[in-house]
């Protein structure tokens, strides 16, 4: 049980966070998610989410809400499921609403809890966030992937390994899957390929124009980049000033055999655009979120 003083002040409590990153920050520890010990979890929060500003022009596409909880919670506490609580948020357009978001967490929204002395004292029955430790980090609004990575190499100091997340997207992903398919191939980089989940058609045609296959992209061949990363920290060897993560880097690694794949055909699904928000919305209010995996015992932590 967590128990909450409403009258605690905010600046203390800041206070108290800054001498103890300041006491951590230079400590190196063993990071293998392989052995089951936590990594840092970096999520890229930065971009403007166009395709999405017809909903949330007025706030970042990361705390756009699925249920009673942003888009951002969720995946964070996709990853707090299997032990990894320790996050590095790359910031960037609108980056201080969602600073503004953890600063008033209200822990009461999404857990049960009792009222005590006229509201003067809460006691939480569960938590989400009390062992969470969340850097936050301005990389600019218009930053690429790769410029907000090597932005918060410093916070990755000492780090083996680590995970990131384009956090637009949800899954009941196996993390330790990934993990071990990152070590066993020796990878410098992995990433989660999925089957696409738009709705238009791949076509097939010959050099005449006649149309040869006509199928729905889901029905193809094609996978895509899901979004859901393990990387070695010696990714930052392989950016070069100004590039993004996927374009030029991961093509030096195909070369060099050092990027690799898993394949899931389970849940997964992004939020790009309000067709899809809504889809996750419609998913949540049914009550069987499959990337809720916090819930559902059997999913390996």
């Amino acid at each position: 049980m967590v128990v909450l003083d409403t009258r605690f002040n905010i600046r203390y409590f800041c206070r108290f966070c800054f001498f103890k990153n300041n006491f951590i920050k230079n400590k190196v520890r063993d990071s293998d998610p392989r052995t089951g010990s936590s990594v840092k979890v970096v999520l890229f929060c930065g971009g403007f989410g166009m395709r999405l500003r017809e909903f949330s022009e007025s706030v970042p596409k990361p705390l756009v809400q699925i249920g009673s909880r942003p888009i951002l919670w969720h995946v964070m506490k996709y990853y707090a499921h299997f032990g990894h609580k320790e996050f590095i948020l790359c910031l960037g357009w609108k980056g201080s609403e969602i600073k503004d978001y953890f600063l008033r967490y209200n822990e009461c929204m999404s857990n049960d809890f009792v009222l005590r002395a006229g509201g003067a004292k809460i006691d939480l029955l569960s938590s989400d966030i009390h062992d969470w430790n969340i850097t936050f980090v301005d990389t600019g609004p218009t930053a690429s992937i790769g410029e907000r990575l090597v932005a918060v190499q410093p916070h990755l100091a000492g780090e083996e390994t680590f995970l990131a997340n384009y956090t637009d997207g949800l899954s009941d992903l196996p993390l330790p899957d990934m993990v071990d398919l990152f070590r066993d191939t020796r990878s410098v980089a992995s990433f989660v390929s999925v089957r696409p989940s738009h709705s238009f058609h791949s076509v097939t045609m010959n050099d005449q124009g006649h149309v040869e296959d006509l199928q729905s992209i889901g029905d193809s061949s094609v996978w895509i980049n899901g979004g859901f990363f393990v990387l070695s920290r010696e990714i930052f060897d392989y950016i070069k000033p100004g590039e993004d993560l996927v374009a030029d880097p991961f093509q030096r690694l195909i070369t060099e055999r050092r990027l690799s794949t898993l394949r899931y055909e389970g849940f997964w699904s992004c939020m790009d655009t309000y067709k899809e928000m809504q889809n996750l919305e419609d998913i949540y209010a049914r009550g069987n979120a499959p990337w809720k995996v916090w819930k559902h015992p059997s999913c390996r932590s």
